[in-house]
């Protein structure tokens, strides 16, 4: 497919900016005065919702999730917004039935998504297809993304055999979602390329700074021809998040593929977040520059933050080293599978369980027999057979994916309600979804509301 002189942009800032750098515990009050002035950048879309937004809205920031997006929507005029959503898991971290995924997209849609980016953390096609004819059936943007990692078992076949797929799913556009920063340069030239010469429909990519390759790698998909890439403003950008969308801006001004954006409200929104950035800088991670590790061992900064956390609450670490070790190896035994969200999690999870035990899978945590009996989806690769045969052995319960869930997690919430004298939030979707997401979590999250 040719693609037009002008390269799209998205800006993440208000979303993956902000969760990559800040945690995500930046409140909607503090973003609302900037959302006129990020309306007239001239971007393809702006990122505003799903990842952990949802979960932190809820978590952390006592905030509607739902209340945050329809105020989005009512100050952003001219800029469609985007979401990120892991397919089946929507923004939860399990599966859920089909009727689900439905009702999710319909509200968010409703509330003024415009855009889905619908990944899955194991680029299990089966996972992210119906997500995908969802969006094309409630009339917005479907974007099917293919989850970059490297491995013996990934290679350029395995990305074009999945792109084609999600192509031939109705698909509206194509994203490279490479969370770990691990796209090098030459091999993004390559990619963008094949991509390019096999698909029909437009190209996007989203690469992060961790590693330190991403503008060189932004600029080598954009010479390939790609048509749009995510990018960061400057006072928000780079280590754990994205290259600085005024670097883009700079790089390709009176070059054949040119960036146009309105200089001034960028200046305006990058004075913006350096405050934000400031006042929040106590959920801002340590990296200063550029983690190494992640080309050699494939660990994500985040996910070693959260193990050196967990060693020290158990005065363990000094082990650390051997958690990282222990990583790569977890990954080669449970198949290769990308270290993003969930596997990430279940991988980091598995290999400090492997360290602390007297010997390797000693024990395995449920999450880990999910993954390994195919429960998150099919794994790229081989699974380590004695490891195989003893998740057979000790089995696990089926997850529950029958339609009448919506039906059974309203029961339960209405039960809930009345037991601890809340209003029946049973018959409103915003709130039974939260639940079905969250059911952990949400009880204490309703008990804050203004209901």
């Amino acid at each position: 497919m040719e693609s037009s002189k002008q390269v799209g942009i998205t800006e993440v800032v208000v979303r993956d900016g902000i969760q990559s750098l800040l945690a995500t515990r930046v409140p909607l009050r503090d973003l609302v005065s900037i959302l006129p002035a990020l309306d007239k950048v001239g971007y393809w879309s702006l990122e505003t919702w799903g990842g952990a937004t949802y979960d932190s809205c809820i978590r952390y920031l006592n905030e509607d999730p739902w209340e945050r997006l329809r105020t989005f929507n009512s100050l952003l005029k001219n800029t469609p917004q985007q979401m990120l959503i892991r397919g089946q898991n929507l923004v939860g971290y399990k599966h859920y039935s089909n009727e689900v995924v439905s009702r999710f997209l319909e509200k968010s849609a409703e509330n003024g998504i415009e855009i889905f980016r619908t990944f899955d953390a194991l680029n299990d096609f089966d996972n992210i297809e119906f997500s995908i004819k969802e969006v094309k059936r409630i009339g917005k943007h479907a974007q099917g993304t293919i989850a970059y990692t490297t491995s013996p078992v990934h290679n350029l076949d395995t990305w074009l055999d999945l792109a084609r797929k999600i192509e031939d799913s109705g698909a509206d556009s194509l994203a490279i979602k490479d969370m770990a920063g691990l796209l090098r340069p030459f091999d993004a030239y390559d990619l963008v390329s094949s991509l390019k010469e096999n698909l029909s429909i437009p190209i996007h990519m989203q690469t992060h700074a961790t590693t330190g390759m991403s503008t060189a790698t932004n600029m080598k998909a954009i010479e390939a021809g790609i048509d749009n890439i995510d990018t960061s403003i400057s006072s928000l950008s780079m280590t754990y998040g994205h290259t600085a969308t005024e670097t883009m801006l700079a790089i390709f001004e009176g070059q054949d593929r040119e960036i146009n954006l309105d200089l001034d409200s960028l200046e305006e929104v990058s004075n913006f977040f350096k405050e934000i950035r400031e006042k929040y800088s106590e959920f801002e991670g340590s990296l200063k520059g550029v983690d190494s590790t992640m080309l050699v061992k494939q660990v994500p900064g985040g996910m070693l933050s959260n193990l050196e956390s967990q060693l020290r609450a158990n005065k363990q670490e000094d082990k650390i080293d051997l958690v990282k070790d222990e990583i790569p190896k977890v990954r080669e035994d449970f198949g290769f599978p990308p270290l993003v969200t969930p596997a990430s999690q279940i991988v980091g999870a598995q290999a400090l369980l492997n360290v602390m035990s007297s010997r390797r899978y000693e024990n395995l945590s449920n999450e880990s027999l999910n993954l390994i009996l195919g429960k998150y989806g099919k794994l790229p690769g081989d699974i380590q057979t004695d490891l195989f045969k003893k998740a057979q052995s000790i089995g696990i319960e089926e997850a529950d994916l029958d339609e009448d869930e919506i039906e059974k997690m309203s029961k339960e919430l209405k039960e809930l309600c009345a037991n601890n004298g809340l209003p029946d939030l049973s018959e409103n979707i915003e709130m039974l979804l939260t639940y079905i997401m969250f059911p952990n979590i949400a009880l204490s999250f309703f008990k804050q509301l203004d209901i």
